[in-house]
């Protein structure tokens, strides 16, 4: 039996469509996924506008964030259920011998294939996950909210793995998206001042971040970053899409703070980096997460203590797909997640 899919078929802009999807089949150490929600990534956003840099294996159903019930387990499976309630990781293809992988960062694993452009996503209603991957949903914690839970670890990894956030911490989020306001969150988590920073056509984005306990600016943060002696924010995450977002992380940031880079950026740098090197900061890229990060968050999100209600702005049917990617790309809410049937 087979379902509807929401599938990117090309790079030319808008080549993204429902088709009709056969049911994967399982490999022995896969599970096969009914998934009850799915969330819309930048990523997915990117692909069907054509601004992807990353190559993708065309066709392709979309989706790499999503929660639902085992309705199929590969016959080497044991650790799993049918009907155990999972979240799934997304490093759907790596190779488990390579120097990355054995030492636990095989998100970094150059070979690495991840679903929704890689191998075939959740935008839809079965999907084929590697039983590696898995990950239970507490029960506390909805599907809607559970397919929310890779964004989240995104920003537990560039925010609160590196290990520099501290109480007391004042810290710059450049970029209001979902990326960014997750990662205001986990500084705030994380006992630190945090300003999130966006300009006047973000309003629907900064008002997330308000609830989150957070000073919003509207472009420069300059002042912000500089009330307390002159010289910066002790961090600045940069959460922006463009390369340019960079140079003003370096002048907002003190002489030997850090500033953390998870916001993709494709535009080639046209300014020096000379204040990198006088300030002694530290510069680190933020890319994917593993599996003790999944494991934290989505024990936060158990407890309560990570509450997604200010980034869930809309569910909708499986078709209303192009709405749910609209009123993202548009700004209008944060996140959507879709439903399958």
């Amino acid at each position: 039996m087979g379902s509807i899919g929401v599938v990117n078929f090309s790079s030319v802009p808008k080549s993204v469509e429902l088709r009709d999807i056969e049911r994967p089949v399982a490999g022995d150490e896969d599970v096969i996924v009914q998934v009850e929600a799915v969330s819309v990534c930048g990523s997915d956003l990117h692909q069907w506008t054509g601004s992807q840099s990353w190559p993708v294996n065309y066709p392709v159903v979309l989706g790499h964030e999503f929660g639902g019930h085992i309705v199929e387990l590969g016959k080497s499976v044991s650790a799993w259920h049918e009907g155990d309630r999972v979240v799934s990781e997304t490093a759907a293809v790596v190779d488990m011998s390579s120097p990355m992988s054995r030492s636990g960062r095989y998100n970094l694993d150059p070979n690495r294939k991840g679903f929704g452009y890689g191998v075939n996503g959740a935008m839809t209603r079965y999907v084929k996950v590697p039983a590696r991957l898995l990950h239970a949903i507490p029960t506390t914690v909805s599907f809607e909210h559970a397919a929310m839970t890779e964004p989240c670890a995104v920003a537990y990894s560039a925010v609160i793995a590196p290990g520099k956030v501290r109480p007391g911490d004042r810290i710059v989020i450049l970029g209001p998206g979902p990326i960014g306001i997750l990662c205001a969150a986990m500084a705030r988590l994380a006992g630190a001042e945090v300003a999130v920073v966006g300009l006047e056509r973000d309003g629907a984005r900064l008002k997330a971040a308000t609830t989150y306990g957070c000073e919003v600016i509207i472009g420069d943060a300059t002042q912000w970053a500089m009330a307390v002696d002159g010289l910066g924010a002790d961090g600045v995450v940069d959460a922006a899409g463009v390369s340019a977002t960079l140079k003003s992380a370096l002048g907002l940031v003190r002489p030997a703070g850090w500033i953390s880079k998870v916001g993709w950026g494709p535009q080639p740098l046209d300014f020096s980096l000379d204040p990198l090197v006088q300030k002694n900061v530290t510069l680190q890229g933020s890319f994917s997460h593993n599996w003790p990060m999944w494991e934290r968050v989505l024990r936060m999100l158990g407890t309560g203590a990570l509450d997604l209600t200010p980034v869930l702005g809309g569910v909708f049917p499986i078709e209303k797909w192009e709405s749910a990617f609209e009123k993202m790309h548009s700004g209008e809410i944060l996140k959507s997640v879709l439903k399958p049937i």
